[in-house]
């Protein structure tokens, strides 16, 4: 398992060992024991996460979900994958006080390079569907709690993500499309 730092501090991205041969591959997608020594070989601490709940997705192209997060004692950690297909995933500091607050960092994961992004908390996230269709996988350290559900509008020019697709092809739900700016939650 081989572990890269991002530009932000806290988020991470993940590439597990793949063993493969005439019959297909197999890797380990979740070692709690694994992930724990290669982040204590890197970052020098505990990882000290605990992963209580699994969710996934199906999407087609041109979804894009988030940007989400859960507030205050509900805030969730997420470690996600993708099964098959591929997207453009991405997580924004909303850490008040901290040097890159309102910051965001972007990953390309697919099913064929099995990479994994771990997403603290406090980091509001989403994603893009670039393929055809797209099995997204993700691990949380939290239940999830309707109470604390926030969200950032996908295209706040005070973050500025550089979505890699055009807005035309673009598919929001509703309720994504009604979230505020990032000035505005704080």
């Amino acid at each position: 398992m081989k572990i890269t730092r991002c530009d932000i501090e806290g988020p991470f991205i993940i590439e597990p060992e793949v063993f493969g041969d005439n019959r297909g591959y197999f890797f380990e997608s979740y070692s709690k024991h694994k992930l724990e020594s290669a982040y204590s070989a890197v970052f020098g601490r505990d990882f000290g996460v605990d992963f209580v709940q699994d969710n996934e997705s199906f999407s087609r192209y041109g979804v894009v979900r988030g940007l989400h997060f859960q507030k205050g004692e509900h805030a969730q950690a997420k470690l996600v994958r993708v099964v098959s297909g591929s997207v453009f995933d991405v997580a924004v500091d909303i850490r008040p006080g901290s040097g890159t607050f309102g910051k965001y960092v972007s990953v390309l994961l697919s099913g064929d390079d099995k990479r994994q992004f771990f997403i603290p908390r406090g980091f509001a996230h989403g994603f893009a569907v670039l393929s055809e269709t797209a099995v997204f996988q993700y691990k949380c350290d939290n239940y999830y709690c309707p109470s604390s559900e926030g969200g950032i509008i996908w295209n706040d020019p005070a973050i500025g993500v550089k979505w890699p697709l055009p807005e035309k092809d673009m598919i929001f739900s509703e309720k994504d499309l009604k979230y505020p700016g990032f000035v505005e939650l704080w």
